[in-house]
C-alpha cells in the first residue's frame, strides 16, 4: 500500500465525485460522540454522515461499522469510548476499513481520524499513531493461501485490497515537523507489518515443510541478503559443545537439530564507542508431538506454531537493518523437532546442560525449556547487556492470562517494565507474572540439580524460574511466554485465523526506542 497524509479535506468531495466506488471514505467515531464528530470545520461538507447516523441510531461501539452508499461511498467505524482510546484502537479502525475496502474492491481509502489531544498529537505520539494506521491496514488483510489450488487467486499469499490510503487527522494543526513525524511513522508501520507477516508465513508453514534445517537455511539467506554474520551448528557440533538438553529434545526425530546464531551490527559502529548488545532468543520447536510423553491428538494439531518465537526472531533479524538502530543485536534459535521414536529422550533421563547443570527429565513434553536452557547459556557466554526470549512455553500461561496476552517474567524489573510499556504502544498485550522463591523447591530433583517440571500449579512461573537457572545473574533478562496469542483458531481484531506473528512488532518497537 501507498500511504499519504492529507493536510486538508477541502474540495475532496469534488475530486472524488459522487457515487463512485473507486474510493471509500472511512470515518472513525468515538462512542458517545456520534452527534459531535463533525466539530472540525474541514468536515462540515460531510454533514450528510451525521444525518444518516441519526436516522439509523448508530452507536459507535468498538469494531461496529455501517456503510453509507450515497452521496459518497463511506463507512463509519466505532472506535469505542474516548476514555479507553489507545494506539490499538486506531489499528482496529484501519483494519476494519481496509477489509471493507477489499470487500467492495475500492482502490483507495480516505481515513478520517477523529480529533485527538494530548500525547497523540505530539511528535512521538503522531509517529506511533501513524505506525498503528499502517499496521492496521496491512495486518488485517493478511492471508495464508499458499497451498490452496482450487482458485488461482488463492495460490499465493499476495494481499489484495486498497492500493492507496490517505490519512486526515481531524483537528491537527499541521506543521512540517509533525508531517515528517507522521510520514516516518507510516513508513515504520509498513516495515513492522512486513516483519510480522514474514513471521506469520513461517509459523503457518506445516511441520513437513519447516524443519530445523529449513529454519537454518532461512537464517543463512537473511545473513546473505542483509550482510550479517551467521553461524549454524549441526547435530555433531551441538553435542560437541555440550548442548545436551537441547539435543535430547530433537534426538528422536529424523530431522536433526540446528543451532542458529545471527548477528546484526550497526553500520556506523565506532571502534571507540561501546555499543549496547541485545540478544533475542526464540524457541524453535518446528513441531511438538510431546515426544514419549505424547500429546492427545487434538492438542497436537496446532503444534506447527511451537516455532513462533524462532520465527519472530527471524522476522526481526530480516528487517532490523531497515531501522538503522545503533545496537548490536543477536538472534539465537535452538531449532529441533520433538518426536517419539526408539531413540527419543525418556522420562527419568538426566542430561548435562551447556552451563554444567544437570536436569532430570520428568516429562518430555516440557521440552521448550530444555532447548532454551542451552540457548540462554550460550547467550550468557557471549555476554550481553540484555537477553530477551520469546517462547510458546506453557499452557499454564494461557490458563492464567487467556488467549490474547503474553506473560512476562525475568530478573530485572526495569527491563520487564520497559517491555510491557512498549507492548502497550505496539498493541501486543503483555502482563507481568511474578517469580516466587517459595516455588523454587518445586523444581528440586533428588537425582539431579534441577528437574524440568515444577508441578501442577503456577506452571508458567516455575517454567520461567527454570530458565533463570541458565542466565548469568550479571545480565538483564526478560522471558516472554507467547503461548496464548501466538496462534488463533478463529482470528481476532487485525489477526486473521492462524499465526499472529506476536513478539516481532513489540521487540522492533523496543529496539527503535534506542534511536528516536
Amino acid at each position: 500500500m501507498e500511504f499519504k497524509i492529507l493536510d486538508s479535506l477541502k474540495n475532496i468531495l469534488k475530486e472524488k465525485g459522487e457515487g463512485k466506488l473507486e474510493s471509500i471514505f472511512a470515518f472513525g467515531i468515538f462512542e458517545g460522540d456520534e452527534n459531535r464528530f463533525l466539530q472540525d470545520k474541514n468536515l462540515k461538507e460531510f454533514d450528510f454522515i451525521y444525518k444518516r447516523l441519526e436516522q439509523i441510531n448508530f452507536k459507535a461501539k468498538k469494531s461496529k461499522s455501517t456503510i453509507i452508499e450515497y452521496p459518497i461511498y463511506s463507512t463509519v467505524c466505532g472506535i469505542g469510548k474516548k476514555s479507553k482510546f489507545d494506539y490499538d484502537s486506531i489499528r482496529y479502525f484501519a483494519s476494519i476499513s481496509s477489509k471493507i475496502s477489499e470487500t467492495n474492491r475500492t482502490k483507495e481509502i480516505i481515513l478520517i481520524i477523529p480529533e485527538l489531544s494530548g500525547e497523540y498529537y505530539t511528535k512521538s505520539g503522531l509517529f506511533y499513531l501513524s505506525a498503528a494506521i499502517a499496521e492496521g491496514a496491512e495486518l488485517g488483510l493478511y492471508k495464508f493461501k499458499k497451498y490452496m489450488t482450487k482458485d488461482s487467486e488463492k495460490n499465493n499469499n499476495e494481499i489484495t485490497g486498497p492500493k492507496v490510503v490517505r490519512v486526515y487527522f481531524s483537528g491537527l494543526k499541521i506543521t512540517e515537523e509533525l508531517i515528517d513525524s507522521a510520514k516516518d511513522g507510516l513508513d515504520f508501520g509498513q516495515k513492522t507489518s512486513l516483519a510480522t507477516n514474514f513471521t506469520r508465513d513461517l509459523v503457518n508453514e506445516p511441520g513437513n515443510v519447516v524443519t530445523p534445517a529449513y529454519l537454518a537455511n532461512i537464517a543463512e539467506e537473511i545473513a546473505k541478503q542483509k550482510n550479517m554474520e551467521c553461524e549454524i551448528f549441526d547435530e555433531v557440533e551441538i553435542i560437541k559443545k555440550g548442548m545436551n538438553a537441547f539435543y535430547g529434545v530433537g534426538q528422536g526425530s529424523k530431522n536433526p537439530p540446528r543451532f542458529i546464531h545471527l548477528i546484526y551490527k550497526p553500520k556506523n559502529k565506532s571502534k571507540n564507542t561501546k555499543i549496547k548488545r541485545i540478544i533475542i532468543v526464540g524457541k524453535g520447536v518446528t513441531f511438538d508431538s510431546g515426544g514419549l510423553s505424547l500429546k492427545p491428538s487434538d492438542f497436537m494439531t496446532t503444534m506447527k506454531s511451537d516455532k513462533s518465537g524462532a520465527c519472530a526472531v527471524l522476522g526481526i533479524m530480516k528487517y532490523i537493518n531497515e531501522f538503522d538502530v545503533n545496537l548490536e543485536v543477536h538472534g539465537i534459535i535452538a531449532a529441533c523437532e520433538n518426536m517419539p521414536d526408539g531413540g527419543s529422550q525418556r522420562p527419568d533421563d538426566i542430561v548435562k546442560t551447556l552451563n554444567g547443570k544437570t536436569v532430570e527429565i520428568e516429562n518430555t513434553d516440557a521440552e521448550g525449556r530444555l532447548t532454551l536452557a542451552d540457548a540462554l547459556s550460550f547467550a550468557s557466554n557471549i555476554g550481553a547487556d540484555e537477553i530477551i526470549d520469546l517462547a510458546t512455553l506453557t499452557g499454564a500461561c494461557v490458563v492464567a492470562l487467556g488467549e490474547y496476552t503474553s506473560g512476562v517474567m525475568g530478573n530485572d524489573k526495569e527491563l520487564i517494565g520497559n517491555i510491557i510499556s512498549t507492548s502497550r504502544i505496539s498493541g501486543e498485550k503483555m502482563w507481568e507474572l511474578p517469580f516466587d522463591d517459595d516455588m523454587r523447591e518445586k523444581l528440586l530433583s533428588s537425582v539431579a540439580d534441577i528437574k524440568n517440571l515444577g508441578g501442577k500449579y503456577g506452571g508458567a512461573v516455575t517454567a520461567g524460574m527454570f530458565l533463570e537457572e541458565f542466565v548469568s545473574d550479571k545480565i538483564k533478562w526478560c522471558h516472554i511466554d507467547i503461548a496464548g496469542p501466538s496462534f488463533t483458531k478463529v482470528g481476532f481484531s487485525y489477526n486473521p485465523k492462524g499465526a499472529t506473528g506476536v513478539g516481532a512488532r513489540t521487540l522492533l518497537y523496543y529496539l527503535i526506542q534506542h534511536k528516536i
